[in-house]
């Protein structure tokens, strides 16, 4: 089939659903927390509901793949994206605003591995690895659409969030009518029970590999903006350019497959890990150039990373893609949300700087990483 009829659709399907649905929460955090008289405490638990939601989601998205298939679970994910933005939009207290978040969180959960799944059974072979790379990049689209919002409607959040329920609601029509609807085919074999196992040759890599990347992009996704406006004093605006130039560059990285494939998985694991770590310390550099070349090289690290790590999933388990994408974004679920509490504390007991340097040598500790896969693909 047509891959653009996947593709193109796919990357606003992760766009809505990261981006809008997740990663916004923190961007008008100041002004909901305004509005609603929310405490510090509060939208920490609030994150930590989407955080569940999340893994929840992970763990169920395999399972439901199987029975309803990905075109279900894609539309599935895109319904609770909506409902959670327009709950966000019209939520009149902190009980609405967390429930709402919830049902967002749970979209990403589930539309990443199936988005894997739709682009590793319906692409053709040689377009999968670049297919899978460019819908992950959807995150970045995000980033560059949602920012300049924020700085036009940053007093409205509730106009920006009803917004964003109008694309999200598009999006979810264009999904809709592009993923080829397909039941899937139920057996009891015992080759399809084997799919279903949690760990699979050479996956143990994979678990470490993705949950590396989590621990040590924690730090710079939960207090990058705050170190840039506490300790180096950039201003409101010029903080959220810095999200915008992220968004950006990890729109780069939506072209990483071919460089993938031509370094092989192990070496572009390595050079990503080697560029985040890079990216994370010279934020710490009193320069706004500096803090701008540090949000290029972590933006299309991250993302990059996050590419590798779907193709390194369907590689490893190449009978159930969703299970193996599923293990992976869970673990870099894990290490960012062990990560935030760590940098957390060690920021408390040192400084910022302290902290992104530890951060970015324990991201040099992915440098010793060794991949295997099951396919030579």
């Amino acid at each position: 089939m047509n891959a653009k009829k996947i593709i193109f659709p796919g990357i606003a399907m992760i766009a809505v659903c990261y981006t809008l649905g997740r990663y916004s929460f923190g961007l008008f955090l100041p002004e909901i927390s305004a509005s609603l008289s929310l405490s510090t405490t509060d939208a920490g638990w609030i994150s930590s509901v989407m955080y569940i939601a999340y893994c929840l989601a992970l763990l169920t998205a395999p399972f439901l793949i199987h029975k309803w298939g990905h075109y279900q679970v894609i539309r599935l994910s895109g319904i609770s994206v909506v409902v959670g933005i327009a709950g966000v939009a019209l939520a009149p207290n902190t009980l609405i605003l967390t429930i709402s978040l919830f049902f967002a969180g749970l979209s990403t959960g589930w539309i990443s591995p199936a988005l894997g799944n739709a682009a590793s059974t319906e692409l053709p072979v040689a377009d999968r690895d670049r297919g899978n790379v460019w819908i992950n990049s959807g995150t970045s689209f995000g980033m560059v659409l949602s920012g300049p919002i924020a700085l036009l409607f940053t007093e409205y959040w509730r106009l920006s969030y009803g917004l964003f329920a109008i694309i999200a609601l598009i999006t979810l029509y264009w999904n809709s009518k592009n993923i080829p609807h397909r039941h899937p085919i139920a057996s009891a074999t015992t080759k399809d029970q084997h799919q279903f196992q949690l760990f699979q040759p050479h996956s143990l890599a994979l678990c470490v590999g993705s949950l590396l990347i989590g621990s040590s992009s924690a730090i710079y996704w939960t207090f990058s903006r705050s170190f840039l406006t506490v300790e180096q004093g950039l201003s409101y605006t010029t903080a959220i350019w810095f999200w915008i130039v992220m968004g950006i560059s990890g729109m780069i990285a939506g072209s990483s497959g071919k460089w993938i494939n031509r370094l092989g998985l192990s070496a572009s694991y390595r050079l990503g890990m080697f560029m985040m770590s890079i990216g994370i310390i010279v934020l710490i550099i009193p320069s706004v150039g500096f803090n701008f070349a540090s949000a290029i090289l972590f933006g299309i690290s991250f993302i990059f990373l996050s590419c590798i790590c779907i193709v390194w999933s369907t590689r490893v388990y190449t009978k159930q893609p969703s299970m193996g994408i599923s293990l992976s974004f869970l673990m870099i679920g894990a290490g960012q949300f062990v990560g935030a509490l760590i940098a957390g504390n060690v920021i408390d007991l040192f400084s910022y700087s302290v902290g992104f340097v530890i951060f970015a040598g324990l991201g040099l500790v992915g440098l010793l990483i060794k991949i295997k896969t099951n396919t030579t693909a």
